[in-house]
């Protein structure tokens, strides 16, 4: 049996896949929304400003939050798409065997530290939240704000752990779930 057929074959990772394929779906729409709802914000706080000569008062908090959306949705957009920063000089060295190991031990010590930064802002939303600090021009509690944070760091601590299982159940070494370790040929991804 090949690795498509064991796949398909394989609950675990039929329901892995599917998992993966509904956050990748959220996170697009997060982004989508929080880049298209920044760049609309900031039209409107420019021709306000400029063209009739009277700011609108709210726009800066309301890009703070875009920012924040992006961002938190980004780290896991960043994980699944192999897109993260990655110093790869003793890496890239090692033999496609001990890549596959570093890669495990990489993926799942990211992993967990994903999941221990949403625990821990989990627990800065509840201080923001007990503070009643709010937003002086929308009036909106901080907290809303910040509930991407653990979010975000719970998907993306979920992207890392679906990363460690596919390279326990693939021969080749993944960078996430569908991204295969190696570099492509720079000169032919410039389009001139």
């Amino acid at each position: 049996m090949d690795e498509v057929e064991a796949k398909a074959t394989n609950p675990i990772l039929k329901a892995l896949d599917f998992t993966d394929v509904l956050i990748s779906k959220f996170e697009g729409i997060m982004l989508a929304l929080g880049v298209i709802a920044m760049t609309i914000n900031t039209i409107a706080a420019v021709i306000s400003r400029y063209v009739f000569n009277s700011a609108i008062t709210f726009t800066d908090e309301l890009n703070m939050i875009f920012i924040v959306v992006v961002t938190y949705a980004g780290l896991s957009y960043a994980a699944r798409n192999g897109r993260h920063i990655r110093m790869s000089a003793i890496y890239d060295s090692l033999s496609a065997k001990a890549r596959k190991v570093l890669m495990i031990v990489m993926a799942s010590v990211t992993s967990a530290f994903m999941f221990l930064l949403s625990f821990y802002s989990y627990y800065y939303i509840v201080e923001v939240y007990e503070s009643g600090r709010i937003l002086p021009a929308l009036g909106l509690p901080v907290f809303y704000i910040y509930l991407w944070a653990p979010v975000g760091f719970f998907l993306t601590g979920l992207q890392y752990a679906f990363t460690v299982v596919k390279n326990l159940t693939e021969s080749d070494v993944y960078l996430s779930t569908h991204i295969k370790d190696g570099y492509s040929d720079t000169a032919s991804d410039i389009e001139i």
